[in-house]
């Protein structure tokens, strides 16, 4: 059994699938996953929504479920963890403006810690400070924020995931086989 603790930072409407896929998948794959939102504790939920791609310019935006949080934001110390999950989603556009919450990412990566971001998470990474140099994929309209902030945009398909050393990324949810295998293998390093 695999002896990672796991962070995800998560937030109010949260992309539904790139939060509970990941959360589920790597509970039953052994790990330990702590999902945490800034001003939230154990107990509490999260509303997700669900993005869809039905033909239209870009996604369409529907309401998710509740996601129950099973750590506290405040007693979280970054250091006990050996990984970072980070879904996409609304949640990214405003986690950014947490100044504790681009502290905790920019951890994981002055430590090289492995960290795996799907879709709008992007804007998060790209917030924190920790693209510059580093390849990353998104959702495409994401694209601008990552180079913006000195990383170089993934182009790939959107089923289809990018590792640049401990990072892993995806454009979206339709992408989590390449995504999570990926990011185990990273895991298991």
């Amino acid at each position: 059994m695999p002896d990672t603790r796991i962070l995800m930072i998560t937030g109010d409407y949260a992309e539904d699938y790139e939060t509970m896929v990941p959360f589920q998948t790597l509970l039953a794959c052994g790990y330990t996953v702590h999902a945490v939102c800034p001003g939230k504790k154990a107990g509490d939920s999260i509303a997700t929504s669900i993005h869809d791609f039905e033909g239209a310019q870009t996604y369409s935006e529907k309401r998710g479920h509740n996601f129950t949080l099973n750590a506290t934001f405040d007693d979280i110390h970054v250091e006990t963890y050996g990984a970072l999950v980070i879904p996409g989603g609304r949640a990214p556009e405003y986690l950014r403006l947490d100044p504790k919450v681009l502290a905790m990412v920019r951890h994981f990566f002055d430590a090289d810690k492995p960290v795996a971001a799907v879709c709008h998470a992007a804007q998060l990474l790209a917030a924190s400070g920790v693209l510059k140099g580093r390849t990353c994929s998104a959702y495409p309209a994401c694209r601008p924020d990552v180079e913006l902030a000195g990383g170089i945009y993934a182009d790939i398909a959107i089923d289809d995931a990018v590792t640049d050393g401990k990072l892993v990324t995806a454009p979206a949810w339709p992408a989590h086989p390449a995504w999570l295998r990926q990011f185990m293998a990273v895991l298991a390093a």
